[in-house]
C-alpha cells in the first residue's frame, strides 16, 4: 500500500475510498477530488466551500466528503487546505485534454502559458502541460493554486508539476 509505505495514495486506494467523483460529474465540468485519508481535526475544507458541497461533520476528525453536484469547482477549498489533499480536475474542458489544478507553494511561480512537466503524486513526470490559470488571491492566504493543461488520459494521475528553476 504505497500511502503507508511511501506517502502518496494510488488512484486505486482512492477508488478503493469512494473518493473520486463520478464519470457523470466529471463530464458537467471542474469538480473537486478531495485525496484527505487522515482523521485528524481539520475542517478548513468545509467552511471555504461556497456552494457547501464538502462536509466533515462532527466529529471533527471525519474524512470531507464531496457532494458532487453542489461542487462548482471554483477552487476555494485546494488553497485552504493544509495538508495540499485537493485538486480541480476538469475532464470536459476540451475533447482531448483536461486541466487539473493543485496548491503550488514553491518560488517561482510558474507564468501563464508556460510549457511545464506534469509530475504524479509520487512526483514522476508523467507528461507535458501547459500553465493555463495562477490564481492568488489575497483569500487564498498565500497558496497559490496552479492549473495545467493535460492530456485527458493523464488527469487522473497528474497532481503537480515539476519545479521551475530561478
Amino acid at each position: 500500500m504505497p500511502l503507508l509505505k511511501c506517502g502518496y495514495l494510488t488512484y486505486e486506494e482512492l477508488r478503493a475510498l469512494r473518493a473520486v467523483p463520478s464519470d457523470a460529474r466529471y463530464a458537467k465540468g471542474p469538480v473537486a477530488v478531495i485525496e484527505c485519508v487522515q482523521e485528524i481535526p481539520c475542517n478548513p475544507c468545509e467552511t471555504s466551500c461556497p456552494s457547501r458541497a464538502i462536509c466533515v461533520g462532527d466529529p471533527i476528525v471525519n474524512l470531507p466528503c464531496l457532494a458532487e453536484e453542489q461542487c462548482t469547482g471554483c477552487g476555494m477549498c485546494v488553497a485552504k487546505c493544509p495538508g495540499m489533499a485537493i485538486f480541480v480536475v476538469d475532464k470536459a474542458y476540451s475533447d482531448t485534454t483536461a486541466t487539473v489544478g493543485f496548491p503550488y507553494e514553491y518560488f517561482p511561480l510558474p507564468e501563464e502559458g508556460a510549457a511545464v512537466t506534469a509530475v504524479d503524486r509520487a512526483g514522476q513526470p508523467v507528461c507535458g502541460g501547459t500553465v493555463v490559470r495562477v490564481m492568488n488571491p489575497k483569500a487564498f492566504d498565500h497558496t497559490p493554486v496552479v492549473t495545467v493543461e493535460i492530456p485527458k488520459a493523464f488527469a487522473d494521475e497528474v497532481r503537480g508539476i515539476e519545479r521551475g528553476t530561478c
